[in-house]
């Protein structure tokens, strides 16, 4: 089979944060597996989610758009009918490549239906993504496939605080002191947005101790590590059927996981923990065991890169970029100056994160803003948002992420009392001016 058609094996995890592998230099984890894919390809150490809550980012990862144009801002929408026809499966299909898909989707049903383009070869079970994955790899065919193999895990942590049996089986953590210490962030900062605060006030994990703390973390790594043990047997058999050298491997997850940064579990707000995702792109023309730190976005990138390995058609709406180039090591001629997450579910929020600093704002509190300078405080404990002599690095991602919404039409923070207008609300930005811009911007 020609490599410039090459097969594509997509696999994605639940919940896991960029951070949270072996080769990204955290102890107290092993992730072979991980490690082995990394050392095959690239590893885009600066890539987010679309947005930190399941259904909305894998909306994003298989139609290539941002929320607020897939319809899905929670985890119980669908779809719209005009994107849904070109999404992933859909537009591989078209390119004459067998689509399947094997465990979790989750846009909104767990299990695939068939009006997205993929044969469903396994549903919503951990158990059997690896044989159905393994059997599709054994089968004999002419065409290119895409197959995708989705595991729930390491989502399985949101379980665990509550006490409840975790769905693929139990981790019992040991003592504290057998357990991974506590992040280096774990303080909570100052100025933290009265969001972010509510939300860390709701969390079974609000009253925890620090040893408590620290058996969460022990749970979450052994569910990585699950995972990893089951991605090592696909990628055996793939190793084993020959295909190796003419599939290009994607290994990405939907959105992480606080684990105890500033004393918050699951996702949703916009911390490096909740927004950042491992990606790792393994083939037989990309490079071996490099790193890439340029701005990737997993919910806009993912299907242009495909399609552009497949040869199939991008939708002309799609903002994202393909990876391709950089995954050969070539420097594309055109990329990103910043990307836009959006937290949609439970409140509105919105992250602007350009090279070296990273901005988010909330929909309530004194202040709502957060900017934080991620050369300097990767760790996220200075909000320089309220240190007067950053006023003009506040103002150009205030900037920034009023641009994006007069180009996308993100309606993020409309105010109701914009009745019909129905704007986005910035800081810094009265609506006088708002108004303004978007009328100019639509001929009005």
């Amino acid at each position: 089979m020609a490599t410039d058609r090459p097969n594509i094996l997509l696999v994605c995890t639940d919940q896991q944060f960029a951070g949270a592998l072996s080769c990204a230099g955290t102890d107290h984890l092993s992730t072979p597996a991980m490690d082995q894919l990394a050392g095959r390809g690239v590893r885009f150490t600066e890539t987010y989610c679309a947005n930190p809550v399941c259904s909305p980012s894998r909306a994003s990862m298989f139609s290539g758009e941002p929320s607020h144009r897939t319809g899905v801002t929670g985890n119980r929408q669908h779809l719209t009918d005009e994107v849904r026809k070109r999404t992933l499966g859909h537009l591989l299909s078209a390119a004459g490549y067998e689509c399947a898909y094997a465990g979790k989707w989750h846009v909104p049903a767990h299990d695939i239906g068939p009006d997205h383009g993929f044969e469903r070869i396994a549903g919503y079970n951990d158990h059997d993504v690896v044989e159905a994955a393994e059997s599709f790899l054994r089968a004999d065919r002419d065409d290119p496939f895409c197959l995708v193999a989705s595991f729930d895990n390491p989502h399985n942590i949101c379980e665990w605080p509550r006490g409840e049996l975790l769905p693929w089986g139990n981790v019992d953590p040991p003592a504290p002191a057998d357990c991974p210490p506590l992040p280096a962030n774990y303080p909570i900062p100052p100025y933290e947005p009265l969001t972010v605060e509510e939300h860390r006030d709701g969390q079974p994990m609000a009253a925890a101790t620090p040893d408590e703390w620290r058996q969460y973390r022990y749970v979450y790594y052994r569910l990585i590590e699950r995972v990893d043990r089951a991605l090592a047997r696909i990628l055996d058999t793939l190793a084993h059927t020959g295909l190796e050298e003419e599939t290009v491997v994607i290994f990405t997850s939907d959105h992480g996981d606080m684990h105890g940064a500033h004393r918050l579990q699951q996702k949703w707000v916009l911390y490096e923990e909740s927004v950042r995702v491992p990606l790792i792109i393994a083939g037989p023309d990309t490079k071996r065991d490099v790193t890439d730190d340029r701005l990737v976005s997993n919910g806009l990138d993912l299907v242009p890169t495909i399609c552009a390995y497949a040869g199939a058609t991008v939708p002309d709406t799609l903002r994202g970029y393909s990876l391709r180039q950089p995954a050969r090591g070539e420097e594309p001629t055109d990329w990103r100056d910043y990307l836009v997450t959006a937290s949609t579910a439970h409140f509105a929020a919105r992250m602007v994160r350009t090279p070296r600093y990273k901005y988010a704002v909330y929909d309530r509190g004194r202040p709502p803003e957060q900017l934080f300078d991620m050369q300097e405080d990767r760790d996220e404990l200075v909000n320089l948002a309220v240190d007067a002599g950053h006023e003009a690095v506040l103002d150009r991602h205030r900037e920034l992420l009023l641009e994006w919404c007069l180009e996308t039409d993100d309606r993020f923070n409309s105010h109701y009392a914009h009745g019909i207008d129905d704007l986005p609300a910035v800081p810094g930005f009265e609506y006088e001016e708002i108004r303004s811009r978007y009328d100019d911007r639509h001929g009005c």
